[in-house]
């Protein structure tokens, strides 16, 4: 068994639970899955017992500042991207020469921008503080929900998503895998049986939110944001309280974040190539293509199908649309 075997078979499977989260494991529902022998649904969501006990931990302790940036997502739905943009924006004013010495050039985005389900938010001093999320918005910590802090979620469209997912469990070489085919885990993630699934329900609740509290929410589309970085860069400057000056947009600022922060550039990092995260993840793990409607490499005519099926009834009674 090879070392990054070993290291996720600790964290999915031989990880010792606080009272509370075996307590609640015991009469939760549960359901196979393909990244833990068993998904729990808690709050009408799907997780590894390991990530649960952490989305419980951030709802008892993690305290949201107003000046606090919160950076949500399904998995393999642009989250690495959003959060190397949002932080190589926020700090800009710090690093002058981003190309010749910063953070990223030597830090993978998931080390700088923790999850707040990771248990990595003791150190909030900073401000604004950045943070990372996949928790759905019926379970975020009060203090998210009470606090004056921005939150931007990034959708992308699901066969993409599912997708990426898919190559990331198989690049992680997941024994623990029970849905170990395509088609059993399309079905999982199509009747919302997969890590932080349903993944319709985990983007239309963000969605009707931003539409609500737009100050607080904003809502972007990964395959807009490839296609018009220079465009959605700015937006969420704007949103986030930091807008880039003429002078800066005339000195190359944005152009510079935009090159530092592209996945192109950010995967060819020796820290990306060759690194690990706290946790024994390999970060060459959370780089792939990026492509829109990459999908088509992978997924079957039928499998595709039973995707687009689910979308298309999830999305009844809504005027959402994924992008295409």
């Amino acid at each position: 068994m090879t070392t990054s075997k070993n290291t996720l078979s600790k964290l999915l499977a031989d990880t010792k639970f606080s009272h509370e989260c075996e307590e609640l494991l015991s009469c939760l529902p549960k359901d196979k899955g393909f990244f833990a022998e068993y998904l729990y649904q808690y709050q009408g969501f799907w997780y590894p017992p390991n990530i649960l006990e952490g989305v419980l931990y951030s709802q008892k302790h993690f305290q949201a500042k107003d000046s606090d940036i919160i950076l949500v997502s399904s998995p393999k739905s642009g989250t690495t991207w959003l959060k190397a943009l949002v932080f190589a924006l926020i700090h800009r004013h710090e690093f002058q020469n981003p190309q010749e010495s910063h953070p990223l050039l030597d830090n993978n985005p998931h080390t700088l921008v923790p999850f707040i389900e990771g248990f990595q938010f003791h150190n909030q001093d900073a401000s604004p503080s950045i943070f990372s999320t996949h928790i759905p918005l019926v379970s975020l910590p009060e203090s998210v929900k009470d606090s004056s802090c921005k939150v931007v979620y990034c959708c992308r469209n699901p066969k993409d998503a599912f997708v990426s997912l898919w190559h990331f469990v198989k690049s992680l070489v997941l024994e623990e895998m029970v849905g170990c085919t395509m088609e059993e885990m399309v079905s999982g993630f199509c009747r919302g049986s997969s890590v932080y699934g349903p993944f319709w329900d985990h983007a239309l609740e963000y969605w009707k939110e931003s539409r609500e509290n737009p100050e607080k929410v904003m809502f972007v589309m990964y395959e807009e944001m490839r296609e018009q970085p220079k465009d959605w860069v700015l937006r969420i400057a704007e949103f986030l309280g930091c807008s880039l000056t003429e002078e800066e947009i005339e000195k190359g600022v944005l152009e510079d974040i935009i090159k530092l922060c592209s996945l192109e550039n950010l995967s060819k990092l020796k820290v990306n190539e060759k690194g690990k995260l706290v946790n024994g993840m390999e970060t060459k793990a959370f780089f792939r293509k990026g492509e829109i409607g990459g999908w088509t490499d992978t997924l079957t005519p039928s499998l595709a199908e039973e995707i687009d099926k689910t979308t298309e009834q999830k999305l009844i009674g809504s005027d959402f649309r994924f992008f295409c």
